[in-house]
């Protein structure tokens, strides 16, 4: 028996398929601005260029926190929350890549089994890849392709890596901390990193025993956040608690972020913000290029090879060896 080959579908049709809200060719063009392949590129750029007229004021919401304090039940509690208010809402899932094999797991649409099923709700996993701050190479590109499709609420959860989440930071409207009580704070640099960038902080898991924890770990996080320098939108960072696995104290977060949101456009700095985000994007697309262009570049390549060897046996230092790579690229 055989197969036909699927038809690959124009930028066109892509696009309209996504202004219709069609779930099966968003996939198809986040994949397409994925790829790394040459030949995709032109067409990425031609299908975001497409979509950015239409793009909606969506909430863009980024969510991170150390592996096991719930992320994925926290996410589809707050996922159903909002399409019961008959909004639609989009997930766009990081799983962590492996430094060795370059796999990754992608089960977030697994543990989120409930909102995968939603008609009002699209998740998509990615790899992180090789790109830092706990998100996925294409994520803004991501966010743009979903606003076209219909969806008001972004949803994007990261890995959990630490201070390199500034990437996330500077691509949400809304920074969400979640932290578990009675866990201690391995790692305090990183506490205070993520937590200057937090617009809320939510402790996940009070429940049973751990309920009293929890409610002492809010009030040490209050006290703390009074120590942290007042955020350019006038907005004091909150704490909340909630059970995610019991489904309590996520309508309390949503008015949160509501109440942050409505402050924001009302002062104007929602718009700001949106300028900031655009112009990082902007900086961050410059630098790739600038990357990929100097990689690609055969003079380079071919001495990257023989610098390579060289610093590995210790014959030239890497300062000197990347000094050298950079003249021969200079000189082309």
């Amino acid at each position: 028996m055989q197969f036909k080959r699927k038809k690959i579908p124009s930028v066109n049709e892509l696009a309209e398929a996504i202004f219709a809200g069609n779930k099966t060719l968003l996939a198809r063009g986040i994949t397409l601005i994925e790829s790394r392949r040459t030949a995709d590129h032109t067409l990425a750029q031609e299908l975001i260029e497409r979509c950015l007229p239409k793009i909606n004021k969506s909430i863009r919401i980024g969510i991170t926190g150390v592996p096991g304090v719930g992320k994925s039940t926290f996410i589809e509690r707050l996922g159903k929350l909002i399409t019961g208010m008959g909004k639609k809402v989009a997930v766009l899932a990081v799983d962590p890549s492996s430094s060795v094999t370059r796999g990754s797991i992608l089960g977030d649409k697994t543990r989120m089994l409930e909102l995968s099923k939603d008609p009002d709700a699209f998740i998509r996993p990615s790899p992180t890849g090789e790109s830092l701050g706990g998100v996925a190479r294409k994520t803004r590109e991501s966010v743009i392709l979903c606003e076209a499709a219909g969806y008001e609420v972004i949803l994007i959860e990261t890995v959990g890596v630490g201070q390199s989440e500034t990437a996330v930071h500077s691509m949400v409207d809304f920074f969400l901390l979640l932290k578990l009580a009675g866990a201690g704070d391995e790692l305090q640099g990183i506490k205070r990193g993520i937590m200057e960038m937090a617009d809320g902080i939510l402790i996940n898991k009070a429940d049973g025993d751990n309920l009293k924890r929890a409610q002492r770990a809010r009030a040490e996080f209050e006290r703390a956040l009074q120590l942290y320098p007042p955020k350019a939108s006038g907005w004091l960072p909150k704490v909340s608690t909630c059970s995610a696995l019991n489904n309590e104290g996520i309508t309390e977060l949503w008015g949160m972020i509501e109440e942050f949101i409505a402050n924001n456009r009302d002062s104007g700095f929602f718009e700001t913000l949106r300028r900031e985000q655009n112009t990082n994007w902007f900086l961050q697309t410059v630098d790739e290029r600038l990357k990929s262009s100097f990689y690609q570049h055969p003079d380079v390549k071919k001495e990257l090879t023989k610098l390579i060897k060289k610093v590995g046996n210790n014959q030239i230092s890497p300062f000197k060896a990347a000094d050298l790579l950079l003249s021969s690229f200079k000189q082309n």
